[in-house]
């Protein structure tokens, strides 16, 4: 029909199979393809396990936007970006923006500079550095927490209740309940101080941004309670904001020693040289609360606005501390008076002692 053409039966074709020829290559092919396929599960979940876990990277161009609008100098810069890089902080505005964000890696770069400097003079070196960091970011700090209402007062809270011409140092109990229990001021014997029921009174404390408040309130009894005796003094309507300090304070009771500094100018020369001396005679007084800049104590001695004193006191296991101060102003009232001063030169060591203490840089 098809000359030249061979014609074959489909049932005379003679097929080999692959696995017939080689009968190892299934189990190879098989194996190799659940390989594949494994090493591409395993990738998939590292790679979304590591892009949702791992911190961004970290952007030195936020970061330097950030320290020009705080004003930092280039060497504060460095010390903030060194906490941040080492810290692997992704986002610095968050960080920098929240106080107890910020003081967490700040307190971190303190424990590092304690335990690898070289010296001691480095370390106060540094320390002296990343305080004056610290310092400059809160001087300018504008996003921090604000208190409205004497119910959002925090426990623990340190504070000074104002009764007439008195102050006394307090730590709020609560103020969660009908009232704000605050403890019983008490007198040097270690007493509780008997206010009578009525009285009218005023609270004032800081929050750790340096933020200061007051309200007015009065006396509504007395609560024994397992560790002492607590005042209940009526919520208020409402918080005053009061002065914003400059530096960050702390309230304490330390027990201080100070001397008056005498000055006086003698000419050498054409020109003419002050010269302190200090006096021997020495007080005693009460550190009420402190920062870098100054501190309030309370005292019975009998000194003037302007005086010079040199003021001495311990903090923690520090050694003793000393500043010399100028006293700016003085609230007498009762046996004490209450004496507002202003740190005028301060040895390196005991700035960064106050700056830690004020901070709470030394708490475990």
């Amino acid at each position: 029909m098809f000359p030249g053409m061979t014609f074959y039966l489909l049932q005379d074709v003679y097929f080999v199979s692959f696995g017939d020829r080689y009968p190892w290559a299934g189990p190879v092919l098989g194996v190799s393809f659940g390989g594949f396929f494994l090493f591409l599960l395993i990738h998939g979940l590292i790679k979304n396990r590591s892009g949702a876990g791992a911190p961004r990277r970290f952007s030195f161009f936020a970061l330097s936007k950030i320290a020009n609008s705080y004003g930092l100098s280039k060497p504060q810069k460095k010390v903030l970006e060194d906490i941040f890089r080492s810290d692997a902080v992704s986002d610095p505005i968050s960080v920098i923006q929240s106080t107890p964000l910020l003081d967490k890696h700040f307190k971190r770069a303190y424990r590092r500079i304690e335990n690898t400097a070289t010296s001691d003079a480095v370390a106060q070196q540094q320390i002296a550095l990343l305080f004056s960091t610290r310092n400059t970011i809160e001087a300018v700090q504008n996003t921090t927490a604000t208190a409205t209402s004497t119910r959002q007062i925090p426990s623990n809270m340190a504070g000074v209740l104002a009764v007439g011409k008195e102050t006394y140092p307090v730590r709020v109990v609560n103020s969660k309940g009908d009232s704000v229990l605050v403890e019983s001021p008490k007198n040097s014997l270690g007493n509780p101080i008997r206010i009578p029921t009525g009285t009218r009174v005023a609270l004032s404390f800081f929050t750790k941004s340096s933020k200061g408040y007051s309200f007015d309130s009065k006396i509504l009894g007395t609560m024994d309670t397992p560790k002492g005796q607590n005042l209940q003094l009526a919520h208020a309507a409402r918080v005053k904001p009061l002065v914003q300090r400059r530096f960050r304070r702390i309230q304490t009771a330390t027990p201080c020693i100070f001397h008056v500094v005498l000055v006086s100018e003698t000419r050498v020369g054409r020109k003419m040289v002050k010269k302190m001396t200090v006096d021997k005679y020495r007080y005693t007084g009460t550190i009420m609360d402190l920062s870098i800049g100054g501190c309030s104590m309370q005292s019975s001695a009998n000194i003037r606005a302007g005086t010079r004193i040199k003021l001495e006191f311990e903090s923690g296991d520090t050694a003793s501390l000393a500043a010399l101060g100028q006293v700016l102003r003085i609230n007498r009232g009762g046996k004490y008076t209450t004496i507002h001063v202003k740190f005028i030169k301060v040895p390196r060591r005991a700035q960064n002692s106050i700056n830690a203490l004020v901070f709470e840089y030394n708490d475990e």
